[in-house]
């Protein structure tokens, strides 16, 4: 089974989707398997990380901009504004497809795991996810 899921964002940081990829697994109705998760851009990525504590994925997300910052001089592709190009960097540096097992009808994720997806640029917008169960 595929589904694109489309998940709005407002802005940069880490969006939780856990849920969304969950109803994509148990309509599957599959046993056990494996589900991908892949994002359709190139200024956004995927990750798996702390779902409890928000003061992790707000450290992940000022780590990664201090690593890859905005107006950097050696930057060419600037046309689309001064966090296009630090955006494609990032997803560059993070992952743009997940895999996690599916056992029982639903995802194998540890206590504290969830699936996010982190969207690089400031804007608001559309993000698609194609979620695969098989």
């Amino acid at each position: 089974m595929i589904e694109v899921v489309t998940v709005r964002v407002a802005g940069q940081g880490l969006h939780q989707v856990t849920d969304k990829v969950r109803r994509v697994v148990r309509a599957a109705a599959l046993r056990e398997g494996l589900c991908t998760v892949f994002i359709r851009h190139t200024s956004a990525s995927l990750l798996i990380q702390e779902n409890a504590d928000p003061s992790a994925r707000c450290d992940l997300e000022r780590w990664l901009n201090r690593l890859v910052p905005e107006d950097d001089a050696l930057y060419t592709h600037t046309l689309e504004g001064p966090d296009d190009m630090p955006s494609h960097i990032k997803a560059a540096l993070t992952a743009v497809s997940l895999a996690i097992p599916v056992l029982d009808g639903d995802l194998v994720l540890g206590t504290w795991q969830g699936i996010y997806l982190w969207e690089h640029r400031r804007h608001a917008g559309e993000r698609q996810l194609v979620v695969h169960v098989a």
